[in-house]
């Protein structure tokens, strides 16, 4: 699925048609390139502070939140790439601790893009170094690197080791790159999922796992002994348990001796919260104090998940000051965690689109029993589901009748204001639709 990036500054935006035009349009694997646009750059990735390397199916953005929120409150300087972007490409680059400003992501972005001839780089490889370049250039203490796709192949894996590694939620997503079959890598699916995200441990850096069926950690354990590591795992290591709205961490090193609050929603935040302390629990020093993490905690927020949209031009389309709720999840692992975000509240109606290389109903199916009624909505400039397809899956997959195409989400909430009862809403099943709709409501991150 190709990659997409507009911006308002001219300069951002001659560079970004730039890249559309010079890129191959389409994800690719593999290390060789942005290791020789890397090389051209002066190997800007070889000059990292302290860093964090963090991988996973779901949640690697929220651990990367919780993570930069921790050291910030340690009073830390803290680079940050991630991806995607929900509304602004600027959202990727995180130069201790401020969004890149229009006028040096234009320059950076040229930059790479003048040494990349001849590469046939991709849209994230040219991001990536562009990255790894600002970073080398401003000074930090620290540098959080979200994995972009799988692990090992990934181009983030450039790198070399990193301070810790971290491994979220492992499930099943972007199959057509990340199963494709290849000598020596496991069988089962999700046992290959493992074996791809575990390939960014390297010698000399510690691990940080959530808990997993046994043969995904049986994979995990046999890449940390081929590079003579150990992992600090949710369950063996280190846990949380729930404590009112909050919860405690645990751990075999020493615990938390206060509750910990989240303002993200779910049982699943709290995990990747965990899994955020646990990797700075295993870092080199210094490491954070209690009332940093709990601070921290507190503090840290990633759009677009489980998050209440403020008052603003789509939420004002429904009369009656309803909720309503933004997810960009979009696989069935993530539907899984919706359901338990969503235990104890009412039906829901829910306005929903998902790309076309989504399994529509892997997703919907966990959290099927808490939806009252579905309004499907297209993705622009992204290949989608079709509304209408959507609609007839869920009425004769899961049983809801109250299934709805519309032609954009304003449209859904007109409908829903209309002619469903009153209920939470939630708008689901994928990033480039929550970015669409945090640009309408005017809720552009920050």
């Amino acid at each position: 699925m190709p990659d997409h990036a507009s911006s308002s500054d001219p300069a951002v935006q001659a560079q970004l048609d730039r890249l559309a035009a010079l890129s191959p349009g389409r994800d690719v694997l593999g290390l060789e390139r942005i290791a020789e646009l890397c090389a051209r750059l002066g190997n800007p990735q070889d000059r990292l502070p302290r860093t964090f390397h963090v991988a996973g199916t779901n949640g690697k953005g929220s651990t990367c939140a919780y993570l930069r929120a921790i050291l910030e409150a340690q009073g830390r300087r803290v680079h940050c790439y991630t991806s995607p972007h929900l509304v602004r490409f600027n959202e990727r680059i995180r130069i201790a601790g401020t969004l890149i400003e229009d006028a040096a992501l234009a320059a950076l972005l040229a930059e790479v893009l003048d040494v990349a001839e001849g590469l046939q780089a991709s849209f994230f490889e040219i991001t990536t170094a562009a990255a790894f370049l600002a970073f080398a250039r401003h000074p930090a203490d620290d540098c959080i690197i979200e994995v972009g796709l799988g692990g090992r192949l990934d181009a983030t894996n450039v790198i070399p080791a990193p301070a810790v590694c971290g491994i979220a939620s492992l499930g099943i997503d972007h199959e057509t790159f990340l199963l494709a079959p290849e000598a020596g890598t496991p069988g089962e699916p999700a046992v290959r999922i493992a074996w791809e995200k575990a390939g960014i441990f390297k010698r000399g850096a510690a691990l940080a796992t959530l808990d997993y069926p046994a043969p995904l950690m049986d994979i995990i354990g046999e890449r940390a002994a081929a590079v003579g590591g150990t992992i600090f795992s949710e369950g063996d290591g280190w846990g949380i348990a729930a404590d009112g709205e909050g919860f405690r961490w645990t751990s075999k090193f020493g615990s938390i001796d206060r509750t910990l609050y989240s303002r993200m929603a779910g049982t699943h935040q709290q995990r990747n919260a965990g899994l955020a302390i646990a990797m700075l629990n295993i870092a080199p020093h210094p490491r954070p104090r209690e009332a940093e993490v709990a601070y921290g905690v507190a503090a840290a927020f990633w759009p677009g998940r489980m998050q209440r949209l403020g008052d603003g031009p789509l939420t004002r389309l429904l009369p009656d000051a309803r909720a309503v709720w933004l997810d960009g999840g979009h696989n069935p692992d993530a539907g899984a965690a919706l359901a338990r975000a969503l235990d104890g509240k009412a039906p829901l109606h829910i306005v929903c689109g998902l790309l076309r290389n989504k399994d529509a109903m892997g997703f919907l199916r966990p959290f099927a029993d808490r939806i009252a009624s579905v309004q499907a909505v297209p993705i622009p400039a992204h290949e989608h589901h079709d509304p209408k397809d959507l609609c007839h899956w869920v009425q004769d997959g899961l049983g809801i009748i109250e299934a709805q195409p519309c032609d954009d989400v304003a449209a859904a909430l007109r409908h829903i204001a209309a002619h469903r009862p009153p209920g939470e809403v939630l708008i689901c099943g994928s990033l480039y639709l929550a970015g669409m709709v945090l640009e309408a409501n005017g809720e552009v991150p920050v």
